[in-house]
């Protein structure tokens, strides 16, 4: 029986990736969406009765991380738990699974970093980063939020990512013209705008979005926990907008000048998910990628993905991978057997 616990950004998504690899590699399942987003499970498992999956090989429990997900850790009798989620959820399943020497894969957050070369070809990076930063309003794991730009086209980079990301439209997602839409919940966006106030309360400057600009918002919407895109400069590395994990539409941007520091700095953090890498050097980019302390490097783009590849991050960022030969290593049990005759 395998424990799927999985959080409220990208849910069916996330689901079925955990869920795919599960049965067919033979197991039962037992699923448990965040409370916040549990229609498209309940309606997946509609989906797969109507498929003809047979009753029991794949379940959902709804409810609170609290209760549900912990009653589920806590079970003698769920032996794997795959989770994606929160380092601190993390934490506790690790403390709560531990008696019972549960087989883990936990895939957390991050602080993913962009390191932007003077070479780097701004047309391609531009784009990709405003994406990298603001998709999905920055509510993925896998979000670009510290931006190091090299000196020699740092205030050229600025202006022109400034430029753009105001001009990111911010309204219901339902509309195709519209980039960016409402944040989970009032809490979540009361969390993101917090980081915004403490940036500028030690000195930091917003060049875009949270309380510079004005949200025009359609007139069914404007209750909605909507945010513009928000870029932060002049940040201390030790800051807390360049330390934790803010999960929202907030990318801070930063000057560097050498290989060396970059790479130290971009280190500099306790998460390890995900780094992207700008620059037309192909010796620099192997350099780089080699050293970050990331368990997923892109270079010269973002979020290109082969499902057969490995999955996962370093630091506090997870343990374990997952997509292809490693789910099906997670999801199955190796047996030795001797037989003398």
């Amino acid at each position: 029986v395998a424990g799927l616990i999985v959080p409220w950004n990208l849910p069916l998504y996330l689901l079925t990736w955990k869920r795919a690899p599960a049965i067919a590699c033979g197991n039962t399942v037992v699923a448990k969406p965040s409370e916040m987003t549990s229609v498209t499970a309940w309606m997946m498992c509609k989906l797969l009765e109507k498929a003809g999956v047979p009753p029991g090989v794949v379940n959902v429990v709804f409810g609170t991380g609290t209760k549900a997900g912990e009653a589920l850790v806590c079970h003698p009798d769920v032996p794997l738990i795959s989770f994606t989620g929160s380092t601190l959820t993390a934490q506790r399943i690790m403390e709560k699974s531990a008696p019972h020497c549960k087989r883990l894969s936990l895939e957390l957050g991050g602080k993913n970093p962009a390191i932007i070369f003077d070479d780097a070809d701004l047309t391609q990076c531009i784009p990709t980063t405003l994406r990298s930063s603001f998709a999905n309003q920055g509510e993925i794991c896998l979000c670009t939020s510290r931006i190091f730009v090299q000196r020699g086209i740092y205030s050229e980079f600025l202006k022109r990512f400034v430029a753009e990301a105001k001009k990111w439209k911010v309204g219901n997602p339902s509309d195709s013209a519209v980039d960016v839409g409402a944040l989970i919940s009032k809490e979540h966006l009361e969390k993101v705008r917090s980081y915004v106030k403490k940036a500028q309360a030690e000195g930091a400057r917003v060049l875009c979005g949270e309380g510079v600009d004005s949200l025009a918002l359609p007139v069914g919407n404007q209750k909605g926990y909507f945010m513009l895109p928000t870029v932060i400069a002049e940040v201390k590395d030790e800051s807390c907008c360049m330390q934790e994990e803010i999960f929202g539409p907030v990318t801070c941007v930063v000057v560097f000048d050498t290989e060396e520091e970059v790479i130290k700095r971009a280190n500099g953090v306790k998460y390890g998910l995900a780094a992207t890498v700008w620059s037309s050097n192909v010796g620099r980019v192997h350099r780089v990628a080699q050293r970050l302390q990331s368990g997923l490097v892109w270079t010269n783009c973002w979020l290109v993905r082969d499902l057969n590849l490995p999955f996962g991050g370093m630091k506090a960022s997870g343990i374990g991978r997952e997509g292809g030969k490693d789910s099906y290593e997670f999801f199955t049990e190796v047996k030795t057997i001797t037989i003398k005759h």
